[in-house]
Protein backbone atom coordinates (compact mmCIF):
# COMPACT_ATOMS: atom_id res chain seq x y z
CA UNK A 1 0.00 0.00 0.00
CA UNK A 2 3.07 2.65 -0.02
CA UNK A 3 4.70 4.85 2.08
CA UNK A 4 3.05 7.87 4.02
CA UNK A 5 2.00 10.49 2.34
CA UNK A 6 4.29 13.93 2.52
CA UNK A 7 3.06 16.20 5.36
CA UNK A 8 2.07 19.59 3.76
CA UNK A 9 -0.70 21.82 3.65
CA UNK A 10 -4.73 21.08 4.47
CA UNK A 11 -6.18 21.08 0.75
CA UNK A 12 -9.63 22.46 0.26
CA UNK A 13 -12.58 20.58 -0.09
CA UNK A 14 -13.35 21.84 -3.19
CA UNK A 15 -10.27 21.37 -4.86
CA UNK A 16 -9.79 25.06 -5.78
CA UNK A 17 -6.38 26.12 -6.52
CA UNK A 18 -4.71 29.17 -5.02
CA UNK A 19 -6.62 32.48 -6.90
CA UNK A 20 -2.95 33.78 -7.81
CA UNK A 21 -1.95 30.75 -9.28
CA UNK A 22 -2.46 31.04 -12.98
CA UNK A 23 -1.10 28.77 -15.38
CA UNK A 24 1.56 29.03 -17.90
CA UNK A 25 -0.04 27.86 -21.44
CA UNK A 26 3.22 27.70 -23.01
CA UNK A 27 4.25 24.66 -20.40
CA UNK A 28 2.83 20.88 -21.78
CA UNK A 29 0.24 19.46 -19.93
CA UNK A 30 -0.19 15.94 -19.33
CA UNK A 31 -2.40 13.34 -17.28
CA UNK A 32 -1.36 10.45 -15.17
CA UNK A 33 -4.26 8.16 -14.36
CA UNK A 34 -3.52 5.51 -11.34
CA UNK A 35 -4.95 2.11 -11.23
CA UNK A 36 -4.07 0.39 -7.91
CA UNK A 37 -5.18 -2.86 -8.29
CA UNK A 38 -2.89 -5.89 -8.52
CA UNK A 39 -3.45 -9.82 -8.45
CA UNK A 40 -0.21 -10.27 -5.53
CA UNK A 41 1.44 -7.51 -3.95
CA UNK A 42 5.60 -7.90 -5.11
CA UNK A 43 7.88 -8.79 -1.78
CA UNK A 44 9.39 -5.52 -3.36
CA UNK A 45 7.00 -2.90 -4.25
CA UNK A 46 6.35 0.25 -1.99
CA UNK A 47 3.92 1.72 -4.62
CA UNK A 48 -0.10 2.36 -3.69
CA UNK A 49 -1.85 -0.53 -4.89
CA UNK A 50 -4.49 -3.03 -3.14
CA UNK A 51 -5.15 -6.75 -3.63
CA UNK A 52 -8.87 -7.59 -3.37
CA UNK A 53 -8.80 -8.46 -0.02
CA UNK A 54 -7.11 -5.18 1.01
CA UNK A 55 -10.08 -2.77 -0.90
CA UNK A 56 -12.35 -2.81 2.34
CA UNK A 57 -15.48 -1.57 1.02
CA UNK A 58 -14.16 -0.12 -2.57
CA UNK A 59 -15.28 -2.10 -5.55
CA UNK A 60 -13.21 -2.20 -9.04
CA UNK A 61 -16.06 -2.52 -10.90
CA UNK A 62 -16.92 1.07 -9.66
CA UNK A 63 -13.88 2.32 -10.01
CA UNK A 64 -13.87 3.94 -13.73
CA UNK A 65 -16.86 5.86 -12.85
CA UNK A 66 -15.55 7.01 -10.11
CA UNK A 67 -12.23 8.25 -11.47
CA UNK A 68 -14.10 10.16 -14.33
CA UNK A 69 -15.78 12.38 -11.57
CA UNK A 70 -12.35 13.53 -10.70
CA UNK A 71 -11.72 14.17 -14.36
CA UNK A 72 -14.94 16.64 -14.21
CA UNK A 73 -13.56 18.17 -10.83
CA UNK A 74 -10.40 18.96 -12.85
CA UNK A 75 -11.58 20.57 -15.22
CA UNK A 76 -13.95 23.00 -13.64
CA UNK A 77 -10.78 23.93 -11.55
CA UNK A 78 -8.00 24.44 -14.27
CA UNK A 79 -10.53 26.05 -16.03
CA UNK A 80 -10.43 28.72 -12.87
CA UNK A 81 -6.64 29.01 -13.45
CA UNK A 82 -6.46 30.03 -17.17
CA UNK A 83 -7.10 28.49 -20.42
CA UNK A 84 -7.32 24.81 -21.02
CA UNK A 85 -4.33 22.84 -22.26
CA UNK A 86 -4.59 19.88 -24.63
CA UNK A 87 -3.11 17.25 -22.98
CA UNK A 88 0.52 16.17 -24.65
CA UNK A 89 0.29 12.84 -23.02
CA UNK A 90 -1.40 10.27 -21.27
CA UNK A 91 -0.16 7.41 -18.97
CA UNK A 92 -2.00 4.72 -17.23
CA UNK A 93 -0.11 3.35 -14.43
CA UNK A 94 -0.50 1.14 -11.62
CA UNK A 95 -0.85 -1.77 -9.80
CA UNK A 96 -1.83 -3.33 -12.98
CA UNK A 97 -3.88 -0.92 -15.12
CA UNK A 98 -5.30 -3.72 -17.28
CA UNK A 99 -6.66 -6.20 -14.20
CA UNK A 100 -9.71 -3.36 -15.23
CA UNK A 101 -11.65 -4.52 -18.51
CA UNK A 102 -10.15 -2.51 -21.22
CA UNK A 103 -13.32 -0.74 -22.01
CA UNK A 104 -13.12 0.85 -18.73
CA UNK A 105 -9.72 2.25 -19.69
CA UNK A 106 -10.83 3.30 -22.91
CA UNK A 107 -13.45 5.11 -20.80
CA UNK A 108 -11.61 6.80 -18.88
CA UNK A 109 -9.55 7.93 -21.70
CA UNK A 110 -12.44 9.71 -23.39
CA UNK A 111 -13.10 11.59 -20.69
CA UNK A 112 -9.82 12.80 -20.05
CA UNK A 113 -9.88 13.31 -23.46
CA UNK A 114 -12.85 15.00 -23.74
CA UNK A 115 -12.18 17.26 -21.05
CA UNK A 116 -9.18 18.69 -21.79
CA UNK A 117 -8.67 17.72 -25.92
CA UNK A 118 -5.00 16.08 -26.74
CA UNK A 119 -2.65 16.94 -29.32
CA UNK A 120 -2.21 14.86 -32.54
CA UNK A 121 0.27 12.17 -32.10
CA UNK A 122 0.12 13.05 -28.66
CA UNK A 123 1.69 9.06 -26.41
CA UNK A 124 -1.15 7.19 -24.66
CA UNK A 125 0.67 4.69 -22.44
CA UNK A 126 -0.67 1.72 -20.74
CA UNK A 127 1.31 -0.47 -18.63
CA UNK A 128 0.36 -4.14 -18.10
CA UNK A 129 1.56 -7.30 -16.69
CA UNK A 130 2.23 -9.90 -19.21
CA UNK A 131 -0.58 -12.23 -18.31
CA UNK A 132 -3.56 -9.61 -18.27
CA UNK A 133 -2.18 -9.31 -22.28
CA UNK A 134 -4.65 -10.80 -25.01
CA UNK A 135 -5.02 -9.58 -28.98
CA UNK A 136 -8.91 -8.92 -27.32
CA UNK A 137 -7.01 -6.09 -24.89
CA UNK A 138 -4.77 -5.16 -27.06
CA UNK A 139 -7.20 -4.43 -29.93
CA UNK A 140 -9.77 -2.44 -27.44
CA UNK A 141 -7.56 -0.23 -26.18
CA UNK A 142 -5.96 0.95 -29.80
CA UNK A 143 -9.51 1.49 -30.70
CA UNK A 144 -9.30 3.77 -27.53
CA UNK A 145 -6.67 5.62 -28.38
CA UNK A 146 -3.77 3.98 -27.09
CA UNK A 147 -0.43 3.71 -28.84
CA UNK A 148 2.21 2.59 -26.64
CA UNK A 149 2.20 -0.41 -24.01
CA UNK A 150 4.79 -0.83 -21.29
CA UNK A 151 5.37 -4.75 -20.30
CA UNK A 152 6.71 -5.34 -16.49
CA UNK A 153 8.99 -7.79 -17.75
CA UNK A 154 11.02 -7.85 -14.93
CA UNK A 155 13.51 -10.66 -15.93
CA UNK A 156 13.24 -13.66 -17.89
CA UNK A 157 14.82 -15.36 -15.23
CA UNK A 158 12.20 -17.82 -13.66
CA UNK A 159 14.55 -18.18 -9.85
CA UNK A 160 14.53 -14.40 -9.80
CA UNK A 161 11.19 -13.52 -10.74
CA UNK A 162 9.99 -15.77 -7.95
CA UNK A 163 12.58 -14.01 -5.42
CA UNK A 164 10.72 -10.32 -6.79
CA UNK A 165 7.14 -12.22 -5.85
CA UNK A 166 6.06 -11.72 -9.91
CA UNK A 167 3.91 -14.14 -10.95
CA UNK A 168 3.54 -14.30 -14.79
CA UNK A 169 5.29 -16.95 -16.80
CA UNK A 170 8.43 -16.03 -19.13
CA UNK A 171 6.84 -16.94 -22.15
CA UNK A 172 4.01 -14.86 -21.70
CA UNK A 173 5.83 -11.58 -22.10
CA UNK A 174 7.14 -12.49 -25.62
CA UNK A 175 2.79 -13.03 -26.04
CA UNK A 176 2.44 -9.58 -24.87
CA UNK A 177 5.07 -8.14 -27.24
CA UNK A 178 3.62 -10.05 -30.11
CA UNK A 179 -0.48 -9.12 -29.54
CA UNK A 180 1.23 -5.06 -29.15
CA UNK A 181 3.35 -5.26 -31.95
CA UNK A 182 0.27 -7.41 -34.52
CA UNK A 183 -1.80 -3.72 -33.53
CA UNK A 184 0.92 -1.55 -34.29
CA UNK A 185 1.59 -0.38 -30.84
CA UNK A 186 4.91 1.00 -29.68
CA UNK A 187 6.21 -1.41 -27.16
CA UNK A 188 8.71 -1.00 -23.83
CA UNK A 189 9.48 -3.93 -21.58
CA UNK A 190 10.37 -2.84 -18.01
CA UNK A 191 13.90 -4.97 -16.04
CA UNK A 192 15.19 -4.93 -12.62
CA UNK A 193 18.16 -6.03 -11.56
CA UNK A 194 19.84 -6.93 -8.60
CA UNK A 195 17.18 -9.37 -6.80
CA UNK A 196 18.15 -11.51 -4.10
CA UNK A 197 20.03 -14.60 -5.63
CA UNK A 198 20.75 -13.08 -9.30
CA UNK A 199 23.91 -13.23 -10.80
CA UNK A 200 25.33 -11.59 -13.66
CA UNK A 201 24.57 -14.23 -15.87
CA UNK A 202 20.96 -14.25 -15.32
CA UNK A 203 21.05 -10.51 -15.89
CA UNK A 204 22.46 -11.46 -19.30
CA UNK A 205 19.92 -14.03 -19.72
CA UNK A 206 17.18 -11.17 -19.37
CA UNK A 207 18.84 -8.56 -21.38
CA UNK A 208 19.41 -11.10 -24.07
CA UNK A 209 15.74 -12.19 -24.14
CA UNK A 210 14.36 -8.52 -23.76
CA UNK A 211 16.62 -7.84 -27.19
CA UNK A 212 15.28 -10.40 -28.89
CA UNK A 213 11.91 -9.05 -28.60
CA UNK A 214 12.97 -6.46 -30.29
CA UNK A 215 10.99 -3.43 -28.26
CA UNK A 216 11.30 0.20 -29.13
CA UNK A 217 12.10 1.15 -25.50
CA UNK A 218 13.95 -0.47 -22.62
CA UNK A 219 13.87 0.67 -18.48
CA UNK A 220 16.42 -0.84 -16.59
CA UNK A 221 16.18 -0.17 -12.68
CA UNK A 222 18.32 -1.39 -9.40
CA UNK A 223 16.55 -3.29 -7.39
CA UNK A 224 15.98 -0.68 -4.37
CA UNK A 225 14.77 -2.06 -0.51
CA UNK A 226 11.67 0.15 0.74
CA UNK A 227 11.06 -0.21 4.05
CA UNK A 228 7.49 -1.65 4.89
CA UNK A 229 8.01 -4.47 2.23
CA UNK A 230 8.55 -8.04 2.54
CA UNK A 231 11.49 -7.73 0.88
CA UNK A 232 13.09 -5.34 3.63
CA UNK A 233 11.33 -7.02 6.29
CA UNK A 234 13.28 -10.43 4.59
CA UNK A 235 16.96 -9.15 4.19
CA UNK A 236 16.20 -7.40 7.86
CA UNK A 237 15.68 -11.24 9.30
CA UNK A 238 18.37 -12.67 7.22
CA UNK A 239 16.00 -14.68 5.36
CA UNK A 240 17.31 -13.14 1.68
CA UNK A 241 20.71 -11.30 1.14
CA UNK A 242 20.38 -7.40 0.98
CA UNK A 243 21.65 -5.77 -3.15
CA UNK A 244 25.26 -6.09 -3.67
CA UNK A 245 26.44 -2.51 -4.73
CA UNK A 246 29.05 -3.92 -7.04
CA UNK A 247 26.96 -6.43 -8.43
CA UNK A 248 24.46 -3.88 -9.51
CA UNK A 249 27.26 -1.52 -10.88
CA UNK A 250 28.52 -4.49 -13.14
CA UNK A 251 25.04 -5.15 -13.99
CA UNK A 252 24.17 -1.52 -15.06
CA UNK A 253 27.60 -1.59 -16.93
CA UNK A 254 26.54 -4.95 -19.32
CA UNK A 255 23.35 -3.29 -19.94
CA UNK A 256 24.60 0.42 -21.19
CA UNK A 257 27.22 -1.84 -23.27
CA UNK A 258 24.18 -4.64 -24.83
CA UNK A 259 21.95 -1.83 -25.34
CA UNK A 260 24.44 0.46 -27.31
CA UNK A 261 25.64 -2.53 -29.50
CA UNK A 262 21.84 -3.16 -30.00
CA UNK A 263 21.45 0.42 -31.54
CA UNK A 264 19.41 1.65 -28.05
CA UNK A 265 20.60 5.32 -26.95
CA UNK A 266 20.45 5.98 -23.13
CA UNK A 267 18.41 9.42 -22.56
CA UNK A 268 18.20 8.67 -18.79
CA UNK A 269 20.33 7.14 -16.42
CA UNK A 270 17.82 3.90 -16.41
CA UNK A 271 16.07 4.15 -19.85
CA UNK A 272 16.98 3.54 -23.79
CA UNK A 273 15.43 3.50 -26.69
CA UNK A 274 15.84 3.35 -30.19
CA UNK A 275 17.16 6.70 -32.14
CA UNK A 276 15.22 9.06 -34.53
CA UNK A 277 16.33 7.97 -37.67
CA UNK A 278 15.12 8.82 -41.34
CA UNK A 279 13.56 5.46 -41.73
CA UNK A 280 12.15 5.40 -38.01
CA UNK A 281 11.25 9.50 -37.13
CA UNK A 282 8.98 8.49 -34.83
CA UNK A 283 10.35 9.06 -30.98
CA UNK A 284 10.30 6.07 -28.87
CA UNK A 285 11.59 7.77 -25.43
CA UNK A 286 9.11 7.71 -22.66
CA UNK A 287 7.41 11.58 -23.29
CA UNK A 288 5.55 11.00 -20.42
CA UNK A 289 8.46 10.51 -17.83
CA UNK A 290 10.66 12.74 -19.78
CA UNK A 291 7.62 15.67 -18.93
CA UNK A 292 7.89 14.73 -14.85
CA UNK A 293 11.96 15.33 -14.98
CA UNK A 294 11.81 18.53 -17.22
CA UNK A 295 9.32 20.51 -14.83
CA UNK A 296 5.87 20.27 -16.55
CA UNK A 297 2.93 20.19 -15.64
CA UNK A 298 0.35 17.20 -14.84
CA UNK A 299 -2.78 16.11 -12.69
CA UNK A 300 -2.68 12.55 -11.29
CA UNK A 301 -6.16 10.74 -10.89
CA UNK A 302 -6.60 8.04 -8.14
CA UNK A 303 -6.20 7.23 -5.37
CA UNK A 304 -2.45 8.77 -4.03
CA UNK A 305 -2.20 9.96 -7.14
CA UNK A 306 0.44 13.70 -7.06
CA UNK A 307 0.09 16.53 -8.95
CA UNK A 308 1.69 19.72 -10.04
CA UNK A 309 0.30 22.29 -11.59
CA UNK A 310 1.99 26.15 -11.81
CA UNK A 311 4.10 25.50 -8.78
CA UNK A 312 2.07 24.03 -7.09
CA UNK A 313 1.80 20.17 -5.94
CA UNK A 314 -0.68 18.20 -3.95
CA UNK A 315 -1.77 14.39 -3.43
CA UNK A 316 -4.74 11.98 -3.10
CA UNK A 317 -6.25 10.19 -0.06
CA UNK A 318 -4.64 6.93 -0.49
CA UNK A 319 -7.03 3.97 -0.18
CA UNK A 320 -10.05 3.65 -3.59
CA UNK A 321 -12.57 3.54 -0.63
CA UNK A 322 -11.37 6.76 0.43
CA UNK A 323 -11.57 8.05 -2.50
CA UNK A 324 -14.78 6.92 -3.52
CA UNK A 325 -16.00 8.70 -1.01
CA UNK A 326 -14.72 12.00 -1.48
CA UNK A 327 -16.13 12.20 -4.86
CA UNK A 328 -18.88 10.66 -4.14
CA UNK A 329 -19.18 13.60 -1.85
CA UNK A 330 -18.79 15.96 -3.95
CA UNK A 331 -15.34 17.04 -2.96
CA UNK A 332 -11.82 16.58 -3.93
CA UNK A 333 -9.74 13.76 -3.26
CA UNK A 334 -6.57 15.93 -2.82
CA UNK A 335 -5.39 15.29 1.16
CA UNK A 336 -2.79 17.93 1.12
CA UNK A 337 -0.88 20.36 -0.97
CA UNK A 338 2.44 22.18 -0.58
CA UNK A 339 4.35 25.16 -2.84
CA UNK A 340 7.89 24.46 -2.50
CA UNK A 341 10.21 27.50 -3.08
CA UNK A 342 13.17 28.44 -5.03
CA UNK A 343 15.79 26.50 -3.36
CA UNK A 344 13.56 23.29 -3.16
CA UNK A 345 12.37 23.55 -6.91
CA UNK A 346 16.07 24.33 -7.59
CA UNK A 347 17.51 21.27 -5.82
CA UNK A 348 14.64 19.18 -7.57
CA UNK A 349 15.23 20.58 -10.79
CA UNK A 350 19.10 19.37 -10.21
CA UNK A 351 18.35 15.48 -9.02
CA UNK A 352 15.88 15.24 -12.36
CA UNK A 353 17.52 16.90 -15.01
CA UNK A 354 21.07 15.58 -14.08
CA UNK A 355 19.93 12.39 -14.94
CA UNK A 356 18.93 12.99 -18.76
CA UNK A 357 21.41 12.63 -21.47
CA UNK A 358 20.35 16.26 -22.28
CA UNK A 359 21.74 17.36 -19.43
CA UNK A 360 21.26 20.27 -16.78
CA UNK A 361 22.16 23.77 -17.44
CA UNK A 362 24.88 24.83 -15.58
CA UNK A 363 22.91 28.04 -15.34
CA UNK A 364 20.65 26.03 -13.09
CA UNK A 365 22.71 25.62 -10.46
CA UNK A 366 23.04 27.68 -7.17
CA UNK A 367 25.66 30.43 -8.29
CA UNK A 368 27.64 28.97 -5.42
CA UNK A 369 27.97 25.67 -6.43
CA UNK A 370 28.63 25.94 -9.73
CA UNK A 371 32.39 25.74 -9.48
CA UNK A 372 31.86 22.52 -8.46
CA UNK A 373 31.22 20.78 -11.61
CA UNK A 374 35.47 21.49 -12.77
CA UNK A 375 35.52 18.72 -9.54
CA UNK A 376 33.02 16.79 -11.17
CA UNK A 377 34.57 16.58 -14.06
CA UNK A 378 37.98 16.18 -12.54
CA UNK A 379 36.63 12.82 -10.81
CA UNK A 380 35.50 11.41 -14.37
CA UNK A 381 31.68 12.14 -13.28
CA UNK A 382 30.55 14.89 -15.62
CA UNK A 383 31.55 15.40 -19.66
CA UNK A 384 33.70 18.35 -20.30
CA UNK A 385 33.45 18.77 -23.50
CA UNK A 386 29.18 19.34 -22.46
CA UNK A 387 30.92 21.28 -19.71
CA UNK A 388 32.65 23.25 -21.84
CA UNK A 389 31.01 23.56 -25.34
CA UNK A 390 27.27 23.63 -24.78
CA UNK A 391 27.20 24.97 -21.06
CA UNK A 392 25.41 21.72 -19.51
CA UNK A 393 26.11 19.16 -16.89
CA UNK A 394 26.13 15.89 -18.83
CA UNK A 395 26.63 12.52 -16.71
CA UNK A 396 29.91 10.13 -18.05
CA UNK A 397 29.03 6.35 -17.44
CA UNK A 398 31.00 6.38 -13.84
CA UNK A 399 28.66 9.88 -13.48
CA UNK A 400 25.43 7.64 -13.96
CA UNK A 401 26.67 4.91 -11.45
CA UNK A 402 27.19 7.56 -8.85
CA UNK A 403 24.20 10.45 -10.01
CA UNK A 404 23.52 10.47 -6.67
CA UNK A 405 26.80 11.43 -5.59
CA UNK A 406 26.96 14.29 -8.16
CA UNK A 407 23.20 15.66 -6.87
CA UNK A 408 24.82 16.27 -3.84
CA UNK A 409 28.27 18.43 -4.98
CA UNK A 410 25.55 20.64 -6.85
CA UNK A 411 23.64 21.15 -4.12
CA UNK A 412 24.64 20.65 -0.42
Amino acid sequence: MGGPLPLGDPAPADGRLPVELRVDESLPFSAYLHVPFCRVRCGYCDFNTYTSTELRGAKQDEYADTLIREIALARDVLAEAGPLRPLETVFFGGGTPTLLPAGDLGRMLAAVVDAFGIRDGAEVTVEANPDTVTPEVVRTLVDAGVNRLSIGMQSAVPHVLAALDRTHRPENVSTAVRAARDAGLDVSVDLIYGAPGESLADWETSLDVALALEPDHISAYALIIEDGTKLARQIRRGEVPAPDDDLQADMYELADRRLAAAGFDWYEVSNWSRPVTESDPQDHRSLHNLAYWRGSDWWGFGPGAHSHVAGLRWWNVKHPAAYAQRLSAGESPAAGREQPDAEARTLERVLLQSRLAEGLPIADIAAGRRERVAELISDGLVDAASALRDKRVRLTLRGRLLADAVVRALTD
